[in-house]
């Protein structure tokens, strides 16, 4: 099944966990990737919140496969800035293979922060963000 940002905002968090889950990691692409955040899936509020974060905070990210590195696309201007490490590994949800994007070497600023991402549809990936261990939101990714 192909998804599409919107049905991803519709899904409740145990539908985009359970989507994450049945997911496999993918390839590591190249490239920009536009990006939503998912925050408050399922509920009234989760487009404005995306659309306003999109706007101002975060646009998405921007991949370099050979360097194994990322760059994240944010404000209002989309600087290219809060850089992360990018390889495969297990997953803090399932345990199972995905793509982790690791900032605890490269940034002061995100240093707790570790993003994992699995493909759900071509060029499209599926997100989960965690700060320590703890788990925040959800985010996709679009190439």
């Amino acid at each position: 099944m192909a998804y599409d940002v919107a049905q991803l905002m519709a899904m409740t968090q145990a539908q985009l966990d359970e989507l994450f889950e049945r997911s496999e990691a993918g390839d590591i692409l190249d490239g920009q990737a536009a990006g939503t955040a998912i925050i408050a899936p399922s509920t009234k509020y989760t487009e404005n919140i995306a659309a306003v974060i999109n706007r101002f905070g975060w646009q998405g990210k921007v991949f370099d496969a050979k360097k194994g590195l990322l760059k994240n696309r944010i404000l209002a201007f989309g600087i290219e800035a809060i850089v992360a490490r990018v390889y495969k590994g297990p997953s803090w949800l399932d345990g199972k293979e995905c793509i982790v994007l690791d900032y605890s070497e490269t940034s002061m600023l995100a240093h707790y922060v570790r993003d994992e991402i699995r493909l759900i549809g071509p060029g499209f990936y599926l997100g989960k963000v965690y700060w320590g261990k703890d788990r925040l939101i959800d985010f996709c990714l679009q190439f």
